[in-house]
Order: C-alpha cells, then sequence, then structure tokens
C-alpha cells in the first residue's frame, strides 16, 4: 500500500473529525454580533504507545545525535527482494556490506571486523534496543528478517554509546513494528525468481484496548547461485504490548529463528572469476553447513516520570549450533541480560540538557563439542569446553544546549569484561583439565559538539574512544587441529570526525570525514581454507575516510503542474583508506579486506500513486587487497540493476528486481592471508551473478 493513499486516507479521516468537532462547538458571538469559531490550536497527538515510535520520531530522535548516523525506513526497500541486511543498509554512508552466500555477508563499519571471514566483529546488532549479539560480542545476522523490520538506526563508532555500545563499529539498532505502526492490519507477500528462490510472509496486528500485538513470520527456500549453497529459513517475530496506565507500559519480544544453510566455501581467484558456481571440493566433501536454532524472548517495561523515563530491559537468547566444517563444531548456550535506562531533559542554569543514564549486565553460558567431521556427520569427539562470558557496563551521556543552536556533548563508558574457557578434557586427544580466563577493564570517554543553524541543516565535530573486547572466535584457536585459548589484547582507538548533515529545497546530504588511530587491533589471516582465521594484535594502525551521500530532485512535476511526480538522482561514496602504521612486517601497507574506494549511484523516477523504476549502479574502481603483505589484489567491478513497481489503490504493490544485469564476474568478499606469496589463496567468495526476482505484497 502506498504512503500516498495512507496519508489520504489519514486525511480524510482527520477532516471527517474536525468537522464533527467543530460543528459540535458553540460558536462565540463576535464585535458586531456575527458568530465566530473558537480559535483552533494544531499539537502533536500524544502517543498511544510508550514503547512504540512511528518512523518519524524515531528519524527526529536520531537526528539528535552528536555524531554520524544513519537511518533506513523499511519502506525504501519495501518493493524490492530484500533476502539480507546488505538490502537493507547498502545505501547508509560508511557501511560496507557485501554478500557472501545465503544470508551470510560481510558487515564492517570504519574498518570494524576487517579481517573477520565470518559473522560480526566490532558491531553491536540490536533488534528494538536489545542486544541480539552473544555475550562475547560475537553474533550473525540470521534472526533478523528485513520483512519484520519498521526501520534500521545506524550509529558509527562511539555514536552507540546511546545504547551502552563502544565498539570501534557502533551499534546497528533494526526496530520492529507494532500494531500501532503497521502500515496494515495484515500484510501478505509472496515472491520468487533466480536460484530457485520463493519466499512467503505474513504479517498481522491488533489493538484490543491497552492490549496490542504483532506477528510476522517469513520462510525462504533458496537453491543459491553457488554449488552446494542451498538455504532454508524460516523466522517469526512478534511483540505484545500492554499498557497499565498513561505512564506505564510493558513489552514482550518473541522470536524463533531455524536456519539450514549449506557451504560453498571459498575459491582461488581464478575460479572465484571463471568457474564462480562451484563449490570448494572440502565443502563438499564434508558437506559443510550451518544450522541453527535459536529462541528469543526480551522485555521492555516503560516508567514515565514526571520528568524523564525509565526503561527496563530484559532478555534472553537459547541459541544450538550444528557446524560442519574442518570438524564438526557443535554449541549449546543461553545469553541473558538487564538493562536500565534513564533519560530526561530538563533545565540547567535556563540551558536546556538532555541526559541519558544507563547500565548493562549480562552473560552468557555456551557449551561447544567439537567433532571429527565424517562427511557431514560427528565422528570422535576432539573437544569438551564450555565458554563462560560476564560484562558489567554503565554509561551516560549528556548535551547541553549552552546556546539555542549549539549542544555541547559529553559522555563515558565503564566496563568489567570477563571471559572463561573451561576445556573439560576427559578425550583420548586430549585427556587433561584446563581451564582459562581474561579480564578487560576500561573507560571510554566522549566529547563533542553540536551545531544546528537551522531545523533541517546540522554540523558536528566529536572525539570518542573505542575498545573491543575478543570473543570466543579470536580467544579460542586451532592449529594443527587442536584448540587452545590464546589470551589476546582489548583494540583500543581514538576516534575524530566531523561532519554535516541536512537538507535545502530539493538538495539533502550526510557528509562524515573520521580518522581512528588504533592500538592492538583484531586483525585476522587465513591459515587453511578449512579452518576458522587465527587472530592476532595489530601494533599502530589508521583507519580513515569519508562517508558521503546526497540526493537531489533533478525535475519536479515532470508530467505537468502539479502532478507530484520527480526524477531523483542519488549517490554514496564511502572512502576507506585503513593502513598499519610503521608495522615491523607490512609497513604502512593497507589492511586486506575493503576496497579504498565504493560508489553507489541510483536514478529514478516515481509518481504520487506509488509507480517508481530505477537504474542502479555499484562501482568498484579497485578492488580491495588479499593479504597484507599487498601482493595480490582483486579486479574491481561494475554492476548494474534495475528495479520498478508500483502501489495499487486495493492495497496489492507489484515489484521486480534484477540484478547484475551484465552478468558480471567479480569477488565480494574475502578471507584475508598475511602473505599471498606464500599462503594459500583459495580465499574468495564470488559475486552472484545475473538474477532477477518479482514479489506482490497485499496490504489491508
Amino acid at each position: 500500500m502506498s504512503k500516498t493513499f495512507l496519508c489520504r486516507g489519514t486525511l480524510a479521516w482527520a477532516a471527517a473529525l474536525f468537522t464533527i468537532s467543530a460543528g459540535a462547538q458553540t460558536a462565540a458571538p463576535g464585535p458586531d454580533g456575527a458568530r465566530t469559531l473558537p480559535e483552533i490550536v494544531v499539537q502533536g497527538s500524544a502517543s498511544p504507545s510508550l514503547t512504540s515510535q512511528s518512523v518519524t520520531r524515531q528519524k527526529q530522535a536520531l537526528d539528535q545525535t552528536v555524531g554520524s548516523v544513519g537511518f533506513v525506513d523499511s519502506e525504501s526497500y519495501a518493493d524490492t527482494y530484500a533476502f539480507t541486511l546488505r538490502d537493507v543498509l547498502k545505501d547508509v554512508p560508511g557501511v560496507f556490506v557485501e554478500s557472501r552466500y545465503g544470508q551470510e555477508l560481510r558487515l564492517s563499519i570504519r574498518g570494524s571486523g576487517i579481517a573477520r571471514a565470518y559473522h560480526t566483529r566490532g558491531l553491536e546488532i540490536l533488534q528494538d534496543g536489545v542486544p541480539t549479539n552473544q555475550a562475547d560480542g560475537s553474533g550473525d545476522y540470521y534472526q533478523i528478517d528485513p520483512l519484520a523490520l519498521q526501520s534500521a538506526e545506524v550509529y558509527k563508532g562511539g555514536n552507540g554509546l546511546a545504547y551502552g555500545s563502544s565498539t570501534l563499529g557502533g551499534a546497528v539498532n533494526f526496530l520492529t513494528p507494532t500494531a500501532y505502526t503497521a502500515i496494515a492490519p495484515n500484510i501478505l507477500r509472496l515472491e520468487g525468481g533466480s536460484y530457485g528462490t520463493l519466499r512467503g510472509s505474513a504479517q498481522f496486528s491488533r489493538v484490543i484496548g491497552p492490549l496490542d500485538f504483532i506477528g510476522t513470520f517469513s520462510t525462504n527456500h533458496t537453491d543459491g547461485y553457488r554449488q552446494h549453497s542451498q538455504g532454508q529459513y524460516q523466522q517469526f517475530n512478534a511483540n505484545i504490548g500492554y499498557r497499565f496506565s498513561p505512564d506505564v507500559e510493558t513489552r514482550f519480544y518473541l522470536g524463533a529463528y531455524v536456519v539450514d544453510q549449506e557451504l560453498p566455501g571459498t575459491l582461488s581467484l581464478s575460479d572465484a572469476l571463471d568457474n564462480p558456481t562451484k563449490a570448494q571440493a572440502s565443502a563438499l566433501a564434508g558437506d559443510q553447513a550451518r544450522n541453527t536454532r535459536t529462541e528469543r524472548i526480551a522485555n521492555r517495561t516503560t516508567v514515565r516520570l514526571a520528568n524523564g523515563r525509565l526503561d527496563f530491559d530484559t532478555w534472553a537468547i537459547h541459541k544450538n549450533l550444528y557446524h560442519p566444517i574442518f570438524q564438526v563444531l557443535e554449541q549449546d548456550g543461553w545469553t541473558y541480560g538487564f538493562a536500565p535506562r534513564y533519560t530526561s531533559t530538563f533545565k540547567l542554569g535556563g540551558m536546556r540538557n538532555d541526559l541519558t543514564l544507563g547500565a548493562r549486565f549480562f552473560g552468557g553460558n555456551t557449551r561447544a563439542r567439537q567433532y571429527l567431521n565424517v562427511s557431514g556427520n560427528a565422528g570422535a569427539q576432539t573437544l569438551d569446553s564450555t565458554q563462560n562470558a560476564y560484562n558489567y557496563e554503565a554509561y551516560f551521556e549528556n548535551h547541553l544546549f549552552f546556546l539555542p543552536t549549539v549542544a555541547l556533548m559529553t559522555g563515558a563508558k565503564a566496563l568489567r569484561d570477563v571471559r572463561q574457557y573451561i576445556d573439560h578434557g576427559g578425550l583420548a586427544s586430549d585427556p587433561a583439565y584446563k581451564s582459562a580466563s581474561q579480564t578487560y577493564s576500561g573507560v571510554n570517554p566522549k566529547l563533542g559538539l553540536l551545531w544546528q543553524p537551522s531545523r533541517d541543516v546540522q554540523a558536528f565535530i566529536d572525539v570518542t574512544r573505542s575498545q573491543d573486547v575478543p570473543d570466543f572466535s579470536d580467544l579460542n584457536q586451532t592449529f594443527s587441529n587442536t584448540t587452545r585459548f590464546v589470551p589476546l589484547q582489548a583494540q583500543h582507538a581514538w576516534t575524530l570526525e566531523a561532519g554535516t548533515r541536512g537538507r535545502r529545497g530539493r538538495f539533502a546530504w550526510d557528509l562524515t570525514a573520521y580518522r581512528s588511530m588504533v592500538r592492538d587491533q583484531l586483525l585476522q589471516y587465513t591459515t587453511s581454507p578449512d579452518i576458522p582465521a587465527s587472530t592476532f594484535n595489530a601494533g599502530k594502525t589508521i583507519l580513515q575516510g569519508i562517508e558521503a551521500a546526497a540526493s537531489v530532485d533533478l525535475w519536479r512535476n515532470v508530467a505537468g503542474p502539479g502532478a507530484g511526480d520527480k526524477i531523483t538522482l542519488s549517490a554514496l561514496w564511502n572512502l576507506s583508506d585503513f593502513r598499519f602504521q610503521d608495522d615491523p612486517q607490512y609497513g604502512n601497507n593497507r589492511i586486506a579486506g575493503v576496497p579504498v574506494n565504493l560508489l553507489r549511484a541510483s536514478l529514478g523516477y516515481a509518481r504520487p500513486d506509488g509507480f517508481h523504476i530505477a537504474a542502479k549502479v555499484d562501482w568498484v574502481p579497485a578492488g580491495a587487497w588479499a593479504d597484507d603483505a599487498n601482493t595480490l589484489r582483486v579486479p574491481g567491478y561494475t554492476l548494474l540493476g534495475l528495479e520498478a513497481g508500483i502501489d495499487l489503490r486495493n492495497g496489492v504493490s507489484l515489484y521486480i528486481d534484477a540484478r547484475n544485469l551484465t552478468d558480471k564476474r567479480y569477488v565480494s568478499d574475502i578471507s584475508t592471508v598475511a602473505d599471498a606469496r606464500s599462503a594459500s589463496t583459495q580465499i574468495f567468495y564470488p559475486g552472484e551473478g545475473r538474477s532477477i526476482f518479482a514479489g506482490v505484497r497485499y496490504a489491508f
């Protein structure tokens, strides 16, 4: 259903209510005896929910961040094939996101996890403000369903402090709709296309007095572009809210996620470019896969006070993993936590002051076992261990408007994180009991200024300190098929950023320059195509770049005066200059894994009735280095795409989404190595070829 149609319906109801209300009022006599209507004051209505906000209010609140942030409205990709988080986040400046296979991807912000060849590192992944990462900081993206989202908030770097994050990459908060914000009480969706893709989704929501609920279920099957990359996904998200009084509300979030994903493995560069659909031989022989079963429950209870509000978040996540790779990894664990948060706006010496105070206490326990991989089945056991992680964090952020248009931002986070590893032994290959632990602590401050000369224009400058604590994928490393605990240091960085965002008439922009001075950066290198990469602490590194996005309405009212249609050009540029600094081994080489320049552009036409069409281009002028020695580099590439759709008046929306129209052969991601002259270079993930998807959505 188009936004225009919804807005017209809302306006019609508002007009009817206004007419009834005006007719019911008693007109007052004017000076000449004529009857005149009383003065009408239009104000924003109070939200019907304390725990749920509209997209507009979410964006307004996010724009008060003193630092670089990004925002995605789910309606911006509703009429495309949004299968992975790349489809959600690809147009956010500063976000590098590329697909590997299925829903597995590389998501990096400002060099976070630049060398991590799997899952996430250096990023807080949140859903409705509640962490989805495991307690050690590791995590993946499979439980984030693009079709179950209302919006996404991207807090780059230290700007994630608003939710307690202080990692190099920051935080991404995926917000789900409620019955109050859903575009319709019922939404059905069916789509399909290349590589045997078929997906269905259903969403329903209701408000019954003080109770509201919404549920979204999606099921997706794809045979995959490559051999042995079939994926089957079932994702369920729901939330139930109850308002006890105008000042007290609670909301429960429920989720269940089933993932069965075959792994195609990595290829040599020549195979990635010449035979991109083939699978790695060892992936076939070991029937490599990643199968997970995850259940999640969370709660937010909000209490509105006379001056501020209190939010209490609690959560528990159970995850089971069966993962045949070089060995069969079998893990079962729980993550749980509690996070109180206080926010308030008040006068301090006659000046506006916005304060956030918060704490997070969360932990996790995982039983991790490994077995020999016998054609995808568990053979003899090689490891019996327990991984425990406990985190104790407190933070604050304060905005003092010492001038009406200028705010001073101060903030800090204190943390104490414990990682405990227990090898229970008792195996023929490793009979001894062993345990090891590492504790990380620190204080990460933040200081900045926000200048807002007009309602739609902002500029900012800030400096933050980040700290990334190693997760168990870093601390538990495999050498000669033996897993052992490696006591790594935490990664620290000071980041300076300056930027501006805003809109003037037809033109909108978002521009930030940043420089991070990093110590002990957690980098990885692949020792074998079948074994997870080993992690080490680098010395000094510099991560700097430019995050830029802009759009302009080239032509409005194309069809004639008042038509409301327009032609819009939008563009994105990420400059990622990531280097070692006077390293004894690598000198000032570039850090492998991410291309220096990435550009994306779109030229689109849209009408108020919901018809839209857009041509898109992705351009990487020069590919990323594959090794830190800078001896092997992948070629650059250009990808062309086309999207079109229409929103019909009966609530039906149709779309078509064509990608990589020229069937370009390219490398989408790399499992980096130290030196390609001496290491195996079967480390490349080929990008997908030409594809086309189509779908229908019915909102009623």
